[in-house]
């Protein structure tokens, strides 16, 4: 999930690596269990006997992989592929599956950083992270998890005057997933 090494600058240390939470599949999960439930339930009326029983299985069975790839796997897909992580001089999105997509906004450009957490949010621990930066609108970075702690890190390294100190590179990298 990290950043790889090599697209960080010689002395840049991570302070931050996230991705989205994982509320994110609790609907595909679900559509995938609707979809084997009525694949399943479709599939028991099929006629028992005669050669249109097993080519009819064979189409349902496809039209339920089309649903699934669409609806369940691209989610996923997506979800792993979409990172956020904070150095000590930049911030990093990355995502897409074929084409990928990346942004760095410096830290030097962010003059504000706020959140946002619905009841759903406070009850699953994550929010969405607003970044307001220079020269652009605001960045909306949806359902963080442990967005407060990731919004006191970014917070911390804009207005903390001794961040230095605090954010050397002897110090280990601080993942808000507890890993390090």
């Amino acid at each position: 999930m990290a950043i790889s090494r090599k697209q960080l600058n010689h002395d840049e240390s991570v302070v931050v690596s996230t991705r989205t939470h994982g509320k994110a599949l609790l609907v595909p999960a679900l559509l995938l269990m609707l979809i084997a439930a009525v694949a399943g339930f479709a599939a028991s009326f099929t006629p028992g006997a005669g050669r249109a029983a097993p080519l009819l299985q064979v189409v349902i069975g496809l039209v339920a992989a089309v649903f699934v790839f669409r609806w369940v796997l691209g989610p996923f897909l997506s979800w792993v592929s979409t990172t956020y992580t904070v150095t000590d001089r930049r911030l990093i999105t990355r995502s897409g599956v074929l084409t990928r997509r990346r942004h760095d906004i410096p830290l030097s450009r962010i003059s504000d950083v706020s959140y946002e957490r619905d009841l759903m949010d406070r009850v699953l621990g994550c929010g969405t992270l607003v970044i307001a930066v220079a020269g652009e609108q605001q960045v909306e970075l949806d359902d963080i998890p442990h967005v407060e702690r990731v919004h006191m890190a970014i917070h911390d390294l804009l207005f903390d005057e001794d961040t230095d100190s605090w954010y050397s590179d002897d110090r280990p990298t601080q993942r808000i997933d507890g890993r390090r």
